[in-house]
């Protein structure tokens, strides 16, 4: 019984694509003449799920860079990376980690390059985003949602 389960699981990548892309450079050209470069950089990134027909399920990768120098900001990039997986056969708790790292694992490297051309395009010095560990950050997602539950619970019968 347990090999039929184990034959009924699937994870197939049928589609991976860019759903959303912005670059902005508001401080052009004044930024390439001033002579100076060293930006503070911010990151954010996020990531979602919807399903879709069938066993397929959307998962977006959505980051967004913002480059700054005297709180003035020099480049923003907001990219959603899509991709459409095939996933079936596994449980309630093996999905949502499917969908909260390994999905969001595979589609960062195509977010990368796709951040990496577009900040050269921009004319800015080359910019390569860090490998991600999204096995720890799926964790860590999990350890907080479960102290925030445990703290609404333990806040329930108090009156304010």
């Amino acid at each position: 019984m347990a090999e039929q389960e184990e034959q009924d699981r699937r994870i197939g990548i049928s589609k991976i694509y860019i759903k959303d892309f912005s670059f902005e450079s508001p401080r052009g050209p004044e930024v390439f003449t001033s002579g100076e470069w060293s930006p503070k950089t911010n990151l954010n990134l996020r990531s979602a799920h919807a399903p879709a027909p069938g066993d397929m399920h959307e998962v977006i990768l959505t980051i967004t860079v913002e480059a700054k120098h005297d709180d003035k900001t020099l480049f923003l990039i907001e990219l959603q990376q899509a991709g459409l997986f095939q996933i079936a056969g596994y449980n309630e708790q093996e999905f949502e980690a499917i969908v909260g790292s390994f999905c969001p694992a595979t589609l960062f490297p195509y977010a990368r390059e796709s951040i990496a051309n577009i900040v050269s395009k921009g004319g800015f010095p080359e910019f390569v985003l860090q490998p991600i560990n999204f096995d720890v950050l799926y964790a860590e997602s999990r350890k907080q949602a479960a102290a925030q539950k445990a703290a609404n619970l333990s806040g329930e019968g108090s009156l304010n």
